[in-house]
């Protein structure tokens, strides 16, 4: 676990770069990485899953497979750093696009929260289709839920529950300690697929989801504190065949399109995720991304805080 805040100038140097104490520590917005991973079935690296921590209440953008025990690690049950991530906590999600990467978790984050004792509906945000993928999940595991609710074991009977919401670009979500923007992103032939902003009351975070290079990331990122960002090495690319250059290119950033576009938008802190390396190693990633950029970035692992 690496917590990367003003105080801990010295934390992997190497990586962050020597100004990195400019991005000031915060008591009231922590952004947790649960997963940093792609469809590759990395152990180090659940899938894709942020989360925002706002005095202490969790808001989740994608839910990749591991999410909900990589939460867990971070709470104080399993002796982590920060009380708002208690599994029960754990009411509001936001999708960025349909990808089974990014949203395969959405089962173990409907049930295992409900299971231990959160009494409210998830709150669940995401692209045209989320409603179907929610109640579907919902119809496959009702024998499940009529058995905790009905049964001898003491279920309540609210927190199974999905309060699905179809996202359309603007303003998505607001209440006290956040505003949540979307904004469509170029990912392919997805017609919806989003990056989200949000707002607390003392940091600006966007964050990508999975993008080509795409002017709305960058318009949305002026001003921002964070910019977590997908992005594929250039090295590893080479190696690719045609075929797959041509999905990659239209779905996905290269380290140098991102260099370029951070430069332009100028966030305080760049953070990347969901790294095709394709056998580059991280020191080459991130050396791509400086070949474009001179700001502070940092690769980031599961469980990075910041």
């Amino acid at each position: 676990m690496r917590i990367l805040i003003a105080v801990q100038v010295a934390i992997t140097l190497s990586l962050v770069g020597p100004c990195f104490a400019e991005l000031a520590a915060s008591d009231t917005t922590r952004v947790v990485m649960l997963g940093t991973g792609t469809p590759n079935a990395d152990p180090e690296r659940s899938g894709p899953a942020v989360a925002i921590v706002v005095n202490d209440t969790p808001y989740l953008v994608d839910f990749g497979p591991g999410v909900v025990r990589r939460a867990a690690a971070m709470s104080p049950t399993y002796g982590g750093p920060i009380a708002g991530l208690e599994v029960k906590n754990l009411q509001y999600a936001f999708l960025t696009h349909l990808h089974s990467d990014h949203s395969a978790g959405l089962s173990d984050l409907i049930l295992t929260p409900w299971v231990l004792e959160r009494d409210r509906p998830l709150e669940l945000y995401g692209p045209d289709g989320i409603e179907h993928m929610a109640s579907n999940v919902l119809e496959a595991y009702r024998a499940d839920i009529d058995y905790r609710v009905y049964g001898l074991e003491p279920a309540n009977n609210e927190g199974w529950r999905v309060n699905a919401h179809t996202v359309e670009e603007g303003v998505v979500f607001e209440d006290d300690n956040v505003k949540v923007e979307a904004f469509r992103v170029r990912h392919g032939t997805w017609p919806n697929a989003f990056g989200y902003r949000f707002t607390t009351p003392d940091r600006v975070i966007v964050i990508s989801g999975d993008a080509a290079p795409d002017e709305a990331v960058e318009r949305y990122t002026r001003g921002a504190d964070i910019l977590i960002h997908e992005v594929y090495s250039v090295e590893g690319f080479k190696k690719r065949d045609p075929y797959w250059q041509k999905y990659h290119s239209t779905n996905h950033t290269s380290a140098h399109e991102l260099g370029e576009l951070a430069s332009r938008a100028e966030p305080e802190l760049l953070v990347l995720y969901h790294v095709l390396f394709w056998g580059a190693s991280e020191e080459t990633v991130l050396r791509e991304v400086r070949e474009k950029y001179a700001g502070e970035v940092v690769l980031a692992d599961d469980l990075d805080v910041f």
